[in-house]
């Protein structure tokens, strides 16, 4: 079968099992299994494709298919411009989590001490410490699958950070300038709705905010301040309908200067303040 072919091929397959962004993601494992680039499917469009590299695409667009995640596929993730290492212990970054990164970058100094409270596959702390200079970075789960991913990513990218199994901040100690975290907000009863590739195959513990979807939050602005420097900063990830929940949570907490920043899609995505 030429590349062009079994491009084409993926296409199909994916787009009748109902893949939103089939040809992206046909593309993709094409080149996962065939060691090519995007340009290839111009330029060696006519080029065979080996039995084995059909044999491995095929089985690829049937789990595909079946709504496995891409990303669980190739095990690996583009974030921040890093790539990252995923599996189905770790809920697979994606680009509304960039924001929140971003954020905390601006009040990211050199030297600064910061603590990512459900670090899952670890992307924040390790972008936060790779665009920064001489930061310690502490990542804290209470999944020792997902700090095993964790680990792997740190070590990849060449990154020093400290890994931490936790109830929150059972294990942790000492004071931190920053305090990031994404945590689980999506409420119990809304998780059934989801998507097939995150209600089926992120980790329910990642995901699960519990009954009213803010548990975390109001967990963690009640022990942050203990483990913050005077003018620390918390910054969370939010769903987009949390923005006002999570900013009066922070407030009553005694959190100042506090604000909700929008993503580049225009949705609330980042509620942060300051510990005085």
């Amino acid at each position: 079968m030429k590349y062009k072919e079994a491009y084409e091929l993926g296409c199909l397959r994916l787009k009748a099992a109902d893949i939103s962004d089939y040809k992206t993601d046909a593309r993709l494992l094409l080149e996962y299994v065939c060691g090519t680039t995007y340009g290839d499917l111009f330029t060696k469009g006519e080029s065979e494709v080996s039995a084995e590299c059909e044999e491995r695409f095929n089985d690829l667009l049937v789990k595909r298919s079946n709504h496995i995640p891409l990303q669980h596929l190739t095990g690996r993730q583009e974030f921040m411009g890093l790539e990252f290492l995923v599996n189905e212990n770790v809920l697979v970054p994606r680009a509304d989590t960039e924001t929140l990164v971003e954020e905390v970058l601006k009040d990211l100094h050199d030297g600064m001490r910061v603590l990512d409270m459900c670090t899952g596959s670890g992307c924040i702390i390790l972008s936060l410490l790779k665009f920064s200079n001489d930061c310690e970075g502490v990542g804290v789960d209470i999944s020792e699958k997902a700090l095993e991913v964790a680990k792997s990513n740190a070590e990849a990218l060449n990154i020093n950070a400290t890994f931490i199994q936790s109830d929150l901040f059972e294990n942790v100690e000492g004071k931190f300038d920053i305090l990031v975290s994404n945590p689980p907000y999506i409420r119990t009863c809304e998780i059934e709705e989801l998507m097939p590739e995150v209600r089926d195959h992120d980790p329910f513990i990642a995901l699960n905010g519990h009954e009213t979807g803010v548990f975390f939050y109001e967990k963690i602005v009640a022990q942050a301040p203990k483990f913050l420097n005077r003018g620390g900063l918390l910054a969370f990830e939010i769903g987009c309908d949390q923005g006002k929940e999570v900013s009066d949570i922070m407030s009553r907490g005694g959190f100042k200067n506090v604000e909700v920043i929008n993503d580049l899609c225009g949705n609330p995505r980042v509620v942060k303040g300051f510990c005085y």
